[in-house]
């Protein structure tokens, strides 16, 4: 078994839909089907019926995919610590998306408030897309200096916004902005160096200026959503450092939908504190594939299935 006082736990965000996820977890334990059922219950419709039957088209679309995400790594947060009541890290953090999972995780946020709170991001967010089309792009073997230069440079050739949205791991960055400037930047992206520069399947420009009606709306129901000190060290996107009062998770969160996601900095800075071990508690295991780019002396650990959770909880 792991040592908790140097464990993390980490929550993916979108990208970690699939559908069937979480149905082996609420099968087997009562308290993850009855957490599925309490969703259902606030969001007033089956969101347990999409995430195990699809259709995939649905849980695909943000405004579903969000909520999704949250209720099936709260889930199997549950299982874990019911099944093993001293699985408490000492930091957890959660990547875009994620970040509303972690404070719920770290007791800042109630279960029911973080399953409106992510609906209504989601709904935002999908809107902001309608609103102001635009797209995501992997860009792959640069780093963040480079990737920022070519942001400028499109930016400035094509009159358009382009930006740097996540620093997913050294190697591996994600652009977002108006589309004419994703097309712009993947064709001239392998001249600067990159091995590989691919659109992504997402339909919004998350983490970009286009999110930025989203944001405002956004500030407005996270200032109607209780939230307390987190129990547990949580690192921040946005700064990538811990937020340790009530006032920081705000100004984190009201600007985290239109800054960049400081992944590898975050995860650095867990590593700093003490971190040997990283339990990603969602459907796949996304997070664990960056932390091995990261810091491949790191354990990583995916409890994305009732398998995973028992050849863990039995090690």
């Amino acid at each position: 078994m792991v040592n908790w006082e140097t464990t993390a736990f980490i929550f993916p965000g979108q990208a970690s839909q699939e559908v069937g996820m979480g149905k082996d977890f609420a099968d087997k334990y009562t308290i993850a089907r009855e957490t599925f059922e309490q969703a259902d219950d606030i969001l007033g419709f089956s969101l347990s019926k999409m995430c195990w039957d699809g259709p995939e088209e649905d849980l695909n679309a943000t405004i579903n995919t969000q909520p999704a995400i949250f209720v099936t790594s709260i889930a199997i947060l549950r299982v874990l610590q019911q099944l093993s009541p001293s699985a408490i890290p000492a930091w957890v953090a959660g990547h875009s998306l994620g970040e509303l999972t972690a404070l719920t995780a770290a007791g800042a946020m109630s279960f029911e408030d973080g399953v409106n709170l992510v609906r209504t991001r989601g709904r935002l967010m999908q809107q902001a897309g309608d609103d102001n089309p635009g797209a995501m792009a992997a860009i792959l073997a640069l780093d963040t200096s480079k990737v920022n230069e070519l942001c400028a440079t499109v930016s400035e050739e094509t009159g358009q916004v382009v930006v740097l949205a996540n620093d997913n791991c050294p190697g591996q960055i994600v652009v977002s902005g108006e589309n004419e400037a994703i097309d712009r930047l993947i064709e001239i992206a392998p001249d600067a160096g990159a091995r590989m520069a691919v659109k992504l399947a997402v339909s919004i420009a998350a983490h970009s200026p286009l999110m930025a009606s989203a944001s405002e709306s956004f500030k407005e129901a996270l200032a109607e959503t209780n939230l307390s000190e987190p129990k547990i060290p949580i690192y921040g996107n946005v700064n990538a450092t811990p937020l340790k009062t009530v006032s920081e998770i705000r100004e984190e969160l009201n600007q985290q939908l239109t800054y960049s996601v400081r992944w590898t900095e975050s995860m650095q800075g867990i590593i700093a504190a003490g971190a040997e071990t990283f339990v990603e508690i969602g459907s796949k295991d996304v997070l664990s594939g960056l932390m091995k780019r990261i810091d491949r002396k790191q354990t990583r650990i995916s409890l994305n299935s009732v398998e995973a959770l028992d050849a863990f909880l039995n090690s």
